[in-house]
């Protein structure tokens, strides 16, 4: 699915982050302590290599909804910006904390006069959020912000289950109708 809102492209896929080779950066979380193994940032830091693992070990712990930027290394990215997503009903207030997420990844990106960009759906792995509701959010922040973003041309949301991309989709779908309504 594609959209375009104020000169931004918007985009749903399915796939694997650490495989959109046609972006210039992905997005990644930082935990406040480094699992290597374990979801998205796990799989980013294993094929980022041990420079970027070492990298983020620098640049963390960070509160929920900071973010920062590193190279890609070994990524077919050039950047990696990774952001601590809240940990739902434990980092209060959560939907604040994730919209600022949303809104720093986006920050960064113009800062570093970045194009196209990846991002996962943050908080709802091990952070535990509702999926439906953090969907909404990241797009609702996403479209508001469009407006304002220099730089940032595409923004792809790289899902990794069909069921995630089908709630993804209906959420871009009622955002769509309400911009249209009012």
């Amino acid at each position: 699915m594609e959209v375009d809102v104020h000169g931004l492209t918007l985009e749903i896929v399915r796939g694997d982050i650490t495989r959109q080779e046609d972006v210039e950066c992905i997005v990644s979380g930082a935990e406040s302590r480094i699992l290597k193994s374990e979801g998205v940032s796990g799989a980013v830091q294993r094929i980022g290599g041990p420079q970027l693992t070492e990298a983020v070990r620098r640049m963390t712990p960070v509160r929920p909804g900071e973010a920062f930027i590193t190279e890609g290394y070994y990524l077919p990215n050039d950047y990696v910006i990774h952001c601590r997503g809240p940990v739902y009903k434990r980092d209060i207030p959560a939907d604040v904390l994730l919209v600022t997420c949303y809104r720093n990844i986006l920050a960064l990106a113009e800062k570093y006069h970045i194009e196209t960009i990846a991002l996962p759906a943050l908080a709802t792995g091990r952070g535990g959020y509702p999926f439906h509701e953090a969907a909404e959010m990241a797009l609702h922040t996403v479209i508001e912000q469009a407006q304002y973003l220099k730089y940032v041309k595409r923004v792809r949301f790289v899902l990794d289950s069909a069921e995630k991309i089908v709630r993804f989709k209906a959420s871009m779908n009622e955002i769509t109708v309400e911009k249209e309504l009012s």
